[in-house]
């Protein structure tokens, strides 16, 4: 029984020490290398290349704390800016609420990814160069600008239409 046992152990000390991996260390990444660092662009350049990119929009001055609180209606803390997003959320004592604000490709992909996902719209005439409107979303595009206005709330979507339409309203005015 004794030498049992013994084989036992060494079989899996064998075993564990094969799973271990290689005999040998990996290797070290390879250090980093420095890019050289581009020239500075002449008068000339910058006289003769014009610029095809439109001014960034600031998601949150384009929905100000004012109108998200309106949207939402209730109070909201204030805006968490991330890039070309905007996001306001309720109070930790509640209601729930949130209000986020997307500007740029960010906020055409999600009425694509709405689209294709067989979303109910709206169209809305006469807000920017289009704008839709479906439960708890509006989509406007204006100036060249898509931007995305997203409400989460806990009531009937419905009760929103006309808020989120008149938020779409002010926003297209805006760019």
């Amino acid at each position: 029984m004794r030498y049992l046992k013994l084989a036992a152990t060494a079989v899996a000390v064998a075993a564990l020490t094969a799973c271990g991996g290689n005999a040998e260390p990996a290797a070290a990444p390879p250090p980093p290398t420095e890019a050289a660092e581009p020239a500075p662009p002449t008068d000339a350049t910058e006289a003769t290349e014009p610029t095809a990119e439109a001014p960034p929009v600031d998601a949150c001055a384009l929905v100000p704390k004012e109108d998200a609180e309106k949207l939402a209606g209730t109070r909201l803390e204030d805006p968490v800016p991330v890039r070309e997003t905007c996001t306001y959320s309720g109070p930790v004592s509640g209601p729930l609420a949130q209000v986020e604000v997307y500007v740029g490709d960010g906020a055409k992909k999600i009425l694509d990814v709405d689209r294709d996902l067989d979303h109910e719209f709206e169209t809305l005439s006469g807000i920017g160069d289009e704008a839709y409107l479906e439960d708890g979303a509006v989509f406007v595009h204006a100036a060249g600008v898509w931007v995305a206005i997203r409400l989460v709330r806990l009531d009937d979507p419905a009760k929103y239409h006309k808020p989120l339409t008149e938020l779409a309203r002010t926003v297209a005015g805006r760019l």
